[in-house]
């Protein structure tokens, strides 16, 4: 077993960290409010370090899983950042969706770096069945991918630095219209007078089937939304997308459009619901 850390014991950081010391290893977190970091180690049993330095020394490979690009700069090239700490053969896996820009900044500083964004969730991380889209070399892939198996359902190399960012960023745009379409199509059928249930037996089956109506339908009838993808973090990864569609000519109209209704929803105090408070905002 390896020797390993993992900086940011978040929603989503905490439970991957734990299935790599369920696995056995030999984990060290940092987080930036300790706290979370020593209530990690008491429910898994790991290490706490007071810095990504000191977390990071003599680990084989360096997982993180922050915030934003500033957050991931600073645990990594600021004072007391984890890069200057690390071997020369460890890999650094960052699990943080960010700037594809910053990904690849940050493999030309190591020769084995991995930008590794997820999908799936707090659910998937917690099960250990998350999707995982990487960029990296392929050394920094073979020595990072039998690692991240622990909390994996799926593992796909797309290409160079960069690429698992905008990978991640096609993942976003595309969710971002299904979740329109799913709550239009929610708000029709109430107005419509219809069995909400019986709607949703008699199309979750056929064409209009996506994970987002088969996970989110049920629950926006409900007006259920204090779980899963927060809003306010939807809006950061499709910032992150039309950032990127500038640089490289993509046209992303429904992606815009869809950001800015949920900059209403942000309004109207949903920041931190379920990115499927959408349907908020269509009357009943």
């Amino acid at each position: 077993m390896a020797k390993l850390a993992f900086i940011g014991t978040g929603v989503m950081g905490a439970p991957m960290a734990g299935h790599l010391a369920a696995a056995g290893h030999d984990v060290t977190v940092y987080n930036r409010t300790q706290a979370k970091a020593l209530a990690w180690a008491d429910k898994y049993g790991g290490k706490v370090a007071d810095t990504p330095a000191a977390a990071a020394k003599d680990a084989e490979a360096v997982f993180a899983c922050v915030g934003n690009d500033d957050d991931l700069a600073g645990v990594t090239l600021g004072e007391d950042g984890a890069f200057a700490a690390m071997r020369d053969d460890a890999v650094f896996v960052d699990h943080t969706t960010v700037s594809a820009s910053i990904a690849r900044r940050l493999a030309g500083e190591r020769a084995l770096v991995v930008d590794a964004p997820v999908s799936g969730g707090q659910a998937g991380a917690e099960n250990g069945k998350l999707s995982i889209m990487c960029g990296g070399s392929t050394e920094a892939m073979a020595k990072a991918e039998p690692f991240m198996q622990a909390y994996a359902a799926r593992i796909v190399h797309v290409g160079e630095a960069g690429a698992g960012q905008t990978t991640k960023m096609c993942n976003q745009i595309a969710i971002a219209g299904v979740i329109q379409g799913v709550a239009e199509s929610l708000r029709f059928a109430q107005n419509s007078r219809l069995d909400l249930d019986k709607v949703f037996e008699a199309i979750s089956g056929g064409a209009a089937q996506s994970w987002q109506m088969v996970n989110r339908w049920p629950t926006m009838a409900k007006d259920e939304f204090d779980f899963g993808f927060a809003v306010d973090w939807m809006r950061k990864d499709l910032g992150l997308a039309l950032d990127e569609a500038r640089r490289n000519g993509a046209v992303l109209p429904v992606a815009a459009l869809v950001d800015q209704f949920y900059a209403d929803v942000q309004a109207m105090g949903g920041a931190r619901q379920d990115t499927s408070a959408l349907v908020r905002r269509l009357p009943k």
